[in-house]
């Protein structure tokens, strides 16, 4: 399936090689933070390339399904992604400072959300509840990955709310015929 992005900017032929895109991947959309970091969408990741200046140059791809959100912050032009946490450990964020976003923003959208395979929203309290997300990448390729995003005030160690999370990913999985 073609993509509707085109690159927004002519990426240096550095910053493709440092970004060590994998074989046949290409670069559909891309923007450059004010700090001088690279930001390259392709079909399955979100590619960050530092400066070369700064030492040293580790490159970072985030699959399109391990991003939980991408937020845009217009007053400030800084683009935030965050990606899929695990109970008990910080969510890696990152934030970036992005005054030409339009075309990138785009694709960050579509690809998270081409991603999503099912959600199911689970009432643990009132109106406190959680959710079950079946993520994959966008390509279809892999394997299914599953997550909880639970609303704040809900306590995952909770054996009742541990017991209701359970059963809607057991639900949700044979809904999927896995």
């Amino acid at each position: 399936m073609r993509l509707p992005f085109t690159r927004a900017h002519d990426v240096p032929a550095d910053v493709i090689a440092r970004a060590v895109l994998p074989r046949g991947e290409k670069v559909l959309a891309s923007a450059r933070s004010t700090d001088g970091t690279w930001l390259l969408g392709s079909r399955t990741a979100l590619h960050i390339v530092p400066p070369s200046s700064v030492e040293p140059v580790e490159t970072n791809a985030i699959p399109w399904e391990r991003v939980e959100t991408a937020d845009w912050d217009r007053e400030g032009e800084r683009l935030r992604v965050i990606e899929v946490g695990e109970f008990g450990r910080i969510r890696p964020v990152h934030v970036f400072e992005v005054p030409q976003a339009a075309l990138l923003l785009t694709m960050v959208r579509e690809r998270v959300t081409a991603s999503v395979v099912m959600q199911r929203r689970v009432v643990v309290s009132g109106r406190k509840g959680l959710f079950v997300v079946a993520r994959r990448s966008p390509t279809g390729a892999g394997d299914i990955g599953w997550a909880f995003e639970y609303d704040a005030g809900v306590d995952p160690a909770d054996p009742e709310v541990s017991r209701l999370a359970e059963t809607a990913l057991r639900t949700a999985a044979e809904e999927l015929g896995l």
